[in-house]
């Protein structure tokens, strides 16, 4: 069995990103470290949906760009860093395809079936991203792990200093009420 780590670490690893955040906040130039730690993971994380090199790397800029310049207005919740940054990666995604959809669109007498399914298929995606948000914290702590960090059970429990057990129940609860919502929305 692997030994957890206490949550004292992980408190300290919130503790130290939030004050990176809050120096950057005071003094820009030391944005580049939040940069240096998250720059990997946006990246991946818009180069699985948008699939072109090219406009993965433009839009990760923008990313930061955007995170830059609303760094003033950012409030430490408890959620780590890198939720906000794929908050806004996730919206450039979607403002995207949805720029993408307007121009084919605007080239033909009407949209393509499949132009709309991918849209509907990014507003669901956003939507979705927006449930996960109002989870109670854990919950989405979990979710955000296994889903845009794809980390193991294992990995999270470590993190958060609980069972494995406790993490798959937290998962468990986070995906019922998120299917509940969806459901509910669909209905």
């Amino acid at each position: 069995m692997a030994a957890r780590r206490p949550a004292t670490n992980l408190i300290c690893e919130d503790a130290g990103e939030r004050l990176l955040v809050e120096a950057a906040q005071k003094d820009p130039a030391k944005f580049g470290e939040l940069y240096e730690i998250h720059f990997a993971r946006v990246y991946a994380y818009i180069a699985r949906r948008v699939r072109d090199r090219d406009r993965a790397e433009d839009l990760t800029s923008e990313v930061f760009h955007k995170a830059l310049a609303n760094l003033p207005g950012y409030e430490w919740r408890g959620v780590p860093f890198s939720a906000w940054l794929v908050r806004i990666a996730a919206n450039l995604v979607i403002d995207q395809g949805k720029h993408a959809a307007r121009e084919r669109s605007s080239g033909e007498q009407g949209a393509e079936p499949s132009t709309k399914a991918e849209q509907e298929d990014l507003e669901e995606r956003a939507r979705l991203f927006r449930m996960v948000e109002e989870l109670p914290s854990e919950q989405r702590r979990v979710v955000f792990a296994r889903i845009v960090e794809q980390r193991s059970i294992r990995e999270i429990a470590q993190q958060l200093g609980k069972s494995e057990g406790a993490v798959k129940q937290l998962q468990f609860r986070a995906l019922q009420r998120l299917r509940d919502r969806l459901e509910g929305a669909h209905g």
